[in-house]
């Protein structure tokens, strides 16, 4: 498995491909990187040379033949298409393609905690490290950031990886000690070519021959709950008191079950993170503790102190009775129903909108006329948003042109709960979905000031 003395190719000038290219150089092999495009900034440009003065083959604008050509694998980054014209040349010259993910899963000794879902992945990942970081040596990386080459030569304990359906898609042989899957809704399915290819490559490394050691399911997803069935490793669930090896909130406090023995682990009042959502990432991560040989009391402190990842249900203020949320995370329907979910029997307005997805709406408007009083909708979505809405009965909405303009107006209706879950991707007028929260929480402050 090892790659000394191989010619690696890596494609893309990204985090990942400089990650994975400085990790199999210094692992000795023979590396060739490719970009498609021309360099234009100088974070590139040095990116670039920084690369060649380790001994790094690097071309930009164009992938040539000499570079592909009698490579021993490639390695790709998550943000290239596997339909792409380069992912066609490499598999036409019976190249084989992984993961940055499983080079690092195939150069190291240590044993990954694989946490991946359509929502949620962070957050639990985030958690899970805090935890473990108490006691143990761990990174979080992946998809949280970190690329694990980039930390794969460090002396630690375990990774605690968020891995996308893309990287999962692209590791062959990647086998974790614990995987986790916190939920299965449709998402990607452009890149994968159907829903059901979507989740065979999340499913791999709960079928063999890459079945984890430890599989942690969510006993609230119909489709998951079936899918353990058939999972051949030591199936733990979450979300409901089911079998003998789960973690589940019940009478306020989440339970702790391994081999039909039960224990309180925390009260859900001590929980920092609100939503039923959160109580099955903080159950996620209690059980990668547990299999991890932390203590109760460890993991119960751990919890209490832990804050929200930024732009996922992230509490940035309160003032004058009105609690702000930033969710700007939620890119889809379903994450922003999560959120939405969160909150009963209060005046929440919800500010939504932005480039849409086109996905379906009803059970967003279905959970949106259970717990919010006011939409207000911004963005290219607002016109089929608003329709839909109106179509399933409910009618207070409200339409501003601008994020600054939907916060005054949220502050002047003055509700208990304002929070932003857009239910779209950013695109039509930020840069990212980081873009928008910060927008969103430093106007709010400005605002509070």
């Amino acid at each position: 498995m090892s790659v000394r003395g191989k010619k690696v190719l890596v494609l893309g000038l990204s985090k990942s491909g400089i990650a994975a290219a400085k990790f199999a150089k210094k692992h000795g092999a023979d590396v060739y990187l490719t970009e498609y495009n021309d360099i234009t900034t100088k974070e590139q440009s040095d990116n670039a040379k920084m690369l060649e003065d380790l001994g790094i083959h690097v071309e930009y604008g164009g992938h040539s033949d000499e570079f592909i050509k009698k490579s021993d694998f490639a390695v790709t980054s998550p943000g290239i298409s596997p339909h792409s014209q380069i992912i066609k040349r490499v598999r036409a010259e019976q190249i084989p393609v992984i993961s940055e993910l499983e080079l690092a899963y195939r150069e190291c000794d240590i044993p990954f905690i694989i946490i991946t879902g359509t929502n949620g992945k962070t957050t639990t990942t985030s958690l899970t490290q805090h935890i473990l970081s108490k006691k143990l040596k761990t990174e979080a990386c992946g998809n949280i950031g970190t690329p694990p080459c980039l930390v794969a030569d460090e002396n630690l304990d375990y990774f605690v990886c968020e891995a996308s359906s893309f990287q999962l898609d692209m590791s062959t042989s990647l086998k974790p000690y614990i995987a986790v899957w916190t939920n299965f809704t449709p998402d990607h399915i452009d890149w994968h070519n159907g829903l059901e290819n979507y989740f065979n490559a999340k499913a791999r490394v709960f079928r063999e021959p890459q079945t984890a050691k430890y599989c942690v399911l969510n006993a609230k997803d119909h489709k998951l709950l079936e899918f353990s069935k058939e999972v051949k490793g030591k199936v733990f669930m979450f979300g409901e008191n089911v079998g003998d090896n789960c973690c589940y909130a019940q009478g306020g406090y989440i339970v702790y079950k391994q081999d039909g023995k039960s224990e309180i682990i925390i009260s859900v009042d001590e929980c920092p993170l609100i939503g039923e959502h959160n109580y099955q990432n903080i159950e996620c991560a209690i059980i990668c503790a547990k299999l991890t040989g932390i203590d109760n009391e460890t993991i119960r402190n751990a919890i209490m102190e832990f804050k929200a990842p930024e732009h996922r249900l992230e509490k940035i203020a309160q003032k004058d009775g009105i609690t702000f949320y930033n969710d700007s995370k939620a890119t889809n329907p379903e994450a922003s129903i999560v959120a939405i979910n969160s909150f009963n029997n209060q005046d929440v307005v919800l500010i939504a909108g932005g480039r849409d997805k086109n996905t379906d709406l009803k059970e967003f408007c279905h959970s949106v006329n259970e717990h919010i009083k006011t939409v207000i909708l911004i963005g290219e979505a607002t016109e089929r948003f608003e329709q839909n809405l109106k179509n399933n009965g409910f009618n207070n909405i409200i339409k501003e042109s601008t994020m600054e303009k939907a916060i005054d107006k949220s502050i002047e209706l003055k509700p208990d709960v304002v929070l932003l879950s857009p239910a779209c991707a950013s695109f039509d007028m930020f840069n990212s979905y980081e873009h928008r929260g910060e927008v969103f929480k430093e106007y709010v402050l400005s605002r509070l000031q």
